[in-house]
């Protein structure tokens, strides 16, 4: 593939202006931009929460309540104040002390993947598991070398830069005529030269940049690069060293990546698995801007309904936010270009997982009752929910705004384990029952805070075993909670039920050794959620799904009590996942008819549930 794509020419140094031939149309610049950033903005955070990940080896098959109006972004604003919101602090495998009252379990008593032995077999790949590795070598020598293609150019794949298809119109000669031409040629003779250099500056960073995107040539700004660089302490700023680094690592695309990539679509359930090396192949392109069709997004564009993926939105508009962000950022490029330091032989898995009409379960009718349930106002998914399902409260377009302002929950998660954020390049928006799981990410950071107070701290060591597939027994669940502008919205039953069969989606299990879930206040910040109604949903989705659950208040010490005795209560009256939602359309209908007003959802089920018992 690499070989067919790739002709010289004599003409690039007469070429003096390059466009995107491949970008349809003539549209404004100016409506493209303003579409972007408002695309973006909404993109952005979408509940308030700690940071999760997890650990897995799988195949394919709030979180601080904040309070207030999110306006534009739905996000919490930087005056508004979470319950606590997680800072990486861990706790220790207990909650404080649980009363005889409680049918809680201990942290310690949850599945994790550690405790299973289960052999994968060899890995494979199939018509919706495509895998971009050689994977004869890889089962017989465990050796990590890029699977062979064809160039194919069509929309149900990503588009690639280096591809013979991808051209750019150029003007050079005496009479400046214009000519198509590959634009993974312009690319690399704009970047080639800098490649070579011991360092560099921004500004031949921007100009290399702008070379081959020069549609944005006035719209563009690098001025969060620039004051990053300039801010950043001397005994920290090696990203002039670095960015011949990134260049290089960039331009090995061809050869580290030679099978197109299918995007995950709606509607279908499908896996991808990639190498380490391949993904921050990717992202080194990602964050020279070289993907084409990737920097619109008005609605009639290509790739309207897929996030962003070049980081040009990442280098303007300057703020303490972007310096925490480009520390984490840069120092995963640093890890991945030396030769010492970088990922090896290692693969991550995305699947994207749909619910179909028939998976989806009669909830009135279950009969499954309450599983295990660990509930702390102490510790955090990530750290303390390592080996379980670790929830991303995410944005139906993942990642957030990761490459935006937003630094909530889940954008911290993908600034920490920055591979991550290829997912970006091919997920497709997610849709009321699909959900998507990643297998293998690595963690390269450490950090603190949360929103304005995020900090980035300095390196992360890894230390999480691999599978049979060379992926890290972390396993991330991204599923996107509904964006309540009327709080009053969540109480009507076509709501509930959504929310239902998206954690079910997510909760529910592939294989017989699957861990239990790490979760926590999901949907309740900016995204307006009923913290006690969220939490009855996941418990009622990881019933029945078998699945335990850890469940991190991030401080909230009434939620902590109030959930405690609810579990009690039906674990001790047997209550079932069916009456639970018989439960739920009364206290739907009472809330419908007091406008609001009425009881909290915990104190509705002990009254029912014991008047009910009184009758007996």
């Amino acid at each position: 593939m690499a070989g067919s794509r790739h002709n010289n020419s004599d003409q690039m140094r007469d070429l003096m202006q390059f466009d995107d031939a491949s970008e349809n149309g003539k549209k404004e610049i100016k409506k493209d931009e303003k579409d972007n950033n408002s695309k973006e903005n909404t993109r952005e955070a979408t509940c308030s929460s700690s940071s999760s990940s997890s650990s897995s080896s799988s195949k394919p098959s709030g979180n601080g309540d904040v309070k207030g109006s999110p306006g534009e972004r739905d996000e919490p604003g930087p005056s508004q104040e979470q319950d606590g919101a997680s800072s990486s602090s861990s706790s220790s495998s207990s909650s404080s002390s649980s009363s005889s009252s409680s049918s809680c379990c201990e942290l310690k008593d949850l599945k994790r993947f550690r405790q299973f032995h289960t052999k994968l077999g060899p890995l494979t790949y199939s018509k919706t598991h495509t895998v971009l590795i050689d994977v004869p070598n890889f089962n017989r020598d465990k050796k990590v070398l890029a699977q062979t293609g064809r160039d194919i150019w069509n929309s149900n794949l990503v588009k690639m830069p280096d591809s013979s298809h991808s051209l750019m119109t150029a003007k050079g000669g005496f009479f400046q005529q214009s000519s198509l031409v590959q634009r993974w040629q312009v690319i690399g003779y704009h970047l080639g030269p800098l490649a070579k250099k011991a360092s560099l500056d921004v500004d031949d960073v921007a100009e290399a940049i702008i070379k081959y995107n020069q549609k944005y040539k006035d719209k563009w700004t690098f001025d969060a690069l620039y004051s990053f660089v300039k801010v950043v302490p001397k005994t920290e700023n090696y990203y002039p060293r670095l960015f011949p680094k990134i260049i290089d690592l960039a331009l090995k695309l061809p050869h580290i990546l030679r099978k197109v990539i299918p995007l995950l679509q709606g509607g279908q359930t499908a896996s991808i698995t990639l190498s380490q090396l391949q993904i921050a192949c990717l992202l080194a392109n990602a964050f020279f801007c070289t993907f084409p069709h990737r920097n619109t997004s008005t609605p009639k564009s290509e790739y309207h309904n897929y996030p962003t993926i070049n980081f040009s939105s990442l280098f303007w508009s300057w703020s303490d936010r972007k310096k925490e962000k480009l520390r984490a950022i840069m120092h995963y490029f640093k890890v991945v270009t030396d030769e010492k330091t970088k990922p090896k032989g290692g693969l991550v898995t995305f699947e994207r997982r749909c619910l179909s009409d028939t998976d989806i379960p009669d909830w009135r009718s279950s009969e499954e009752t309450m599983r295990k349930l660990y509930v702390s106002s102490k510790g955090d998914i990530e750290t303390d929910g390592t080996g379980m399902l670790q929830v991303d409260f995410a944005s139906s377009w993942i990642g957030g705004g990761v490459l935006g302002s937003g630094l909530v929950q889940e954008e911290i998660l993908f600034l920490i384990n920055p591979e991550l954020i290829v997912s970006r390049l091919f997920t497709e928006k997610l849709g009321d029952r699909e959900c998507l799981i990643i297998t293998g990410s690595q963690q390269y950071s450490s950090y603190s805070g949360y929103g304005d107070s995020f900090e980035w701290t300095g390196p992360h060591e890894d230390k999480l075993q691999r599978d049979d597939w060379a992926r890290l027994q972390r396993q991330i669940l991204a599923i996107d909670a509904q964006h309540y502008k009327n709080r009053r919205e969540q109480f009507k039953m076509i709501n509930v039920t959504r929310e239902l069969n998206k954690a079910y989606c997510g909760f529910k299990s592939s294989g017989p050794n699957e861990p239990d879930i790490a979760t926590g206040k999901w949907g309740c910040g900016a995204f307006n959620g009923d913290p006690h109604l969220k939490a009855v949903i996941q418990l009622m989705a990881a019933a029945k799904a078998n699945r335990g659950m850890a469940f991190f208040t991030f401080g909230d010490e009434h939620l902590e009590q109030g959930l405690k005795q609810i579990h009690h209560l039906l674990v001790k009256e047997k209550t079932t996942v069916g009456k639970l939602y018989g439960l739920l359309e009364d206290f739907c209908a009472v809330q419908k008819a007091s406008g609001g007003s009425g009881t909290d959802l915990f104190e509705f089920i002990r009254n029912t549930l014991g008047h009910s018992k009184s009758q007996l």
